[in-house]
């Protein structure tokens, strides 16, 4: 596929965004709040891409369905509402390739499944609202990743076709929303995965290491 991209889309946790810090947070908060112990911030780490249902499920050791989810997932969220950048930043190198792709004339921009309510006052604290040419959240539409319908959406506020673009995930979901919708993906494997994940076998057009990576990856497909 040799077409020329002109949108690049990011996951937002995992890929654009380090949130994992303060999402961590939020999760130790509520669990000394119910008496137990904090957990390591590298054992939350990798659930963080997974949201904050998974993040409550493993932190509490509860299954699927369990009545106390629910609580603790609403007192999770008003937590880490309050404390949405307190330590979240653009991953390292993030910032450059950013603006790397502004001064070529590419357009860039956020599909996640992060609820719009938490996702626009996190971009905007981070002054990145006005710069993407989009933002999609989990609740932007009825469907979500792994639907490819988020991201087919995002294609036209861009003005830009799916082959056209290319998706930057670092959950399988990720990679399986960007191929529905006939995009090129790429797995983010600076993010949130797991030890017991294998990206490698999710199909995805290619890895980066680092946030740089796309850059160079980007070199011949301007």
């Amino acid at each position: 596929m040799n077409i020329p991209i002109h949108t690049v889309l990011f996951d937002l946790d995992g890929t654009l965004l380090d949130t994992a810090p303060d999402l961590a947070f939020a999760t130790n908060t509520l669990l000394v709040e119910q008496q137990r112990e904090p957990l390591p911030f590298e054992q939350i780490r990798p659930w963080v891409s997974h949201g904050s249902m998974i993040l409550i499920k493993k932190s509490f050791n509860l299954s699927d369905d369990d009545p106390a989810i629910k609580p603790l997932q609403e007192r999770f969220l008003t937590i880490y509402s309050t404390h949405l950048a307190d330590q979240t930043r653009l991953f390292s190198g993030m910032g450059e390739v950013l603006e790397t792709l502004e001064k070529k004339g590419m357009q860039w921009g956020v599909v996640t499944n992060k609820p719009a309510w938490l996702t626009e006052p996190l971009l905007q604290k981070l002054n990145l609202t006005n710069r993407s040419v989009c933002n999609i959240s989990g609740d932007t539409l009825p469907q979500r990743k792994p639907d490819p319908a988020q991201l087919l959406y995002a294609c036209q506020l861009a003005q830009s076709t799916p082959e056209q673009s290319i998706y930057v995930g670092d959950a399988l979901r990720d990679i399986e929303a960007g191929q529905r919708a006939g995009m090129r993906t790429l797995i983010a494997l600076y993010g949130y995965i797991e030890a017991q994940e294998t990206p490698t076998q999710w199909g995805a057009t290619g890895i980066l290491q680092k946030p740089l990576d796309l850059l160079s990856w980007l070199t011949d497909k301007w």
